[in-house]
């Protein structure tokens, strides 16, 4: 029977234990922070908690359109609605913590032994958790990753904020500050703003979202300048201090802004610090990150990786995967190497945006000669039923067979549409297979079928 030591609980960890007692092993998990991790505990989990009820103020902000009124006889639903954060928040963090527990549990089920502590490396067969030593036929390191911190600009937990530590307010920000516009800022921006808080973006790109599709991002701008969302672009905070109830951020052109609260949201650092790794033969990248293949090997043999401590494409969903593959590898079950152009993302901000494989980025610079139509959602009968004018599907095939190579959906519950898409990209269809599929009408999933009735090749 295989010893298998996974260091670390989140989703790389705890799906690759299941796995890998599935497949015999015996498996041991030292986790520090709680089963589950941060994409449980205090990431995925709770921001996207917290972004249900962020949906629901949407929804009845935009409800006076479709003929929704209240009793006061405001003929905006949205004016007599408010949010009571501190309910909020204690929902959030106890789904989280029912999340983690319901985890544990099958791992108990699984017969997979939980150490509470540290671990690190004593060479590539040995696990140290306190004075325990571990031996091990694989080692699996899936420790994640933590908010990255500016320089002179530490989260205090009451006004500066991480990502992690929103979730003890219990009043609303009147005014938040939010420094740096990538998914994460973007997603928390987009929700505080629906939950009632006077918003500040702080990009120090030229648009939000600078790695996601430029088409969806400059939606997603369009919708948050609507909605009175502030978004300083080409701003690079310096630093962000407290003063008195509130703070101040610096920028580095010296103009200030002034709000109660900031979040810092400017990227990740891997917790790949004192674990005696490069000693004991991994390498790492300059930023820390474990280096790995397509299979989640390391440099060390027996030794893998999974999940954000590896930085490849950050989500909950590929460090599952990651751990899968990783252990079906190592305990010679059959095995598919992670194949990054199938995987499906999505940016919970209102409007969603969810993409897979290709995209325009690439298409733009040469990289590929791929078909691209895009169907704005405004012709859509759903999506004018339901008052959503924002948003677009966009599919990308090859030129001469037609294969589906991505798509960008940028809509309510993208998340919930794309799909198709990524079904029709992992098993190569074609536009006209993906066409010829009934789909209900009206249904915005309608506009799917529609752009790939426009890649329709002519013989």
């Amino acid at each position: 029977m295989a010893r298998v030591v996974i260091i670390g609980g989140g989703p790389g960890g705890y799906e690759a234990a299941s796995a890998a007692a599935q497949l015999g092993g015996e498996v041991t998990v030292v986790d520090s922070d709680g089963i589950g991790g941060s994409g449980v505990r205090t990431d995925a989990v709770p921001s996207k908690t917290l972004i249900a009820t962020a949906e629901v103020m949407t929804e009845v902000e935009e409800a006076g359109e479709l003929g929704v009124r209240l009793d006061d006889g405001d003929d905006n639903p949205a004016n007599s609605v408010r949010v009571d954060l501190s309910v909020v928040n204690k929902r959030v963090k106890a789904l989280a913590a029912a999340q983690s527990e319901g985890i544990e549990r099958r791992l108990d089920r699984d017969k997979v032994r939980i150490i509470r502590g540290r671990g690190r490396l004593d060479g590539p067969e040995t696990v140290v958790v306190g004075d325990e030593r571990l031996d091990a036929d694989v080692i699996l390191i899936a420790t994640g990753a933590r908010p990255r911190i500016l320089t002179g600009s530490e989260p205090d937990g009451e006004r500066i904020l991480t990502w992690e530590q929103v979730y003890e307010l219990q009043e609303l920000p009147e005014r938040l500050i939010v420094v740096g516009s990538g998914v994460t800022g973007a997603e928390f921006a987009s929700a505080y703003d629906a939950l009632g808080s006077d918003v500040v973006l702080v990009s120090s790109r030229d648009r939000v979202l600078p790695g996601e599709d430029a088409d969806a991002a400059a939606v997603l701008e369009d919708v948050f300048k609507r909605r009175g969302l502030t978004v300083l672009s080409k701003s690079r905070a310096e630093s962000v201090k407290r003063q008195g109830d509130g703070v101040v951020v610096t920028l580095t052109d010296g103009r200030k802004v002034e709000g109660s609260h900031a979040l810092l949201a400017v990227g990740s650092l891997p917790n790949t610090d004192d674990m005696n790794l490069v000693e004991s033969g991994v390498s790492l990248t300059d930023g820390g990150f474990v280096k790995v293949d397509r299979v989640s090997r390391t440099t060390a043999r027996g030794v893998y990786a999974a999940g954000d401590c590896t930085g490849v494409l950050m989500l909950a969903s590929v460090a599952s995967m990651q751990g899968r593959i990783a252990m079906a590898h190592a305990l010679g079950d059959a095995v598919a190497p992670l194949d990054q152009s199938t995987v499906s993302a999505n940016v919970f901000t209102a409007p969603e945006i969810a993409t897979v494989g290709l995209s325009q980025a690439v298409v733009d610079a040469g990289g590929s000669t791929a078909m691209v139509v895009k169907v704005a959602l405004a012709d859509n009968a759903r999506a004018k039923m339901q008052g959503v004018r924002d948003g677009f599907v966009k599919l990308f095939c090859l030129p001469n067979t037609g294969i589906v190579v991505g798509g960008v959906v940028v809509a309510p519950r993208a998340s919930e549409l794309i799909h198709p898409i990524s079904l029709a990209v992992a098993a190569r269809l074609t536009v006209d297979q993906v066409a010829q599929s009934f789909t209900v009408y009206p249904s915005i999933s309608g506009s799917i079928a529609e752009a790939a009735r426009r890649l329709h090749l002519r013989n």
